[in-house]
């Protein structure tokens, strides 16, 4: 399998990362953050999670 292209920079990654980690408190799990955090990146919840 070929790599993927990695369309987010690193400091994208870290900030939805963070966001992530610092708002699963207000939600009713991580996914849940994880959902609502890559709708306003622009990204799937899926490519959030890896």
């Amino acid at each position: 399998m070929s790599n993927p292209v990695k369309k987010f920079s690193p400091e994208v990654r870290a900030r939805a990362v963070r966001l992530v980690l610092e708002h699963e408190g207000e939600h009713p799990s991580r996914w849940t953050a994880m959902v609502s955090i890559a709708g306003k990146i622009g990204c799937s919840a899926h490519t959030l999670n890896e």
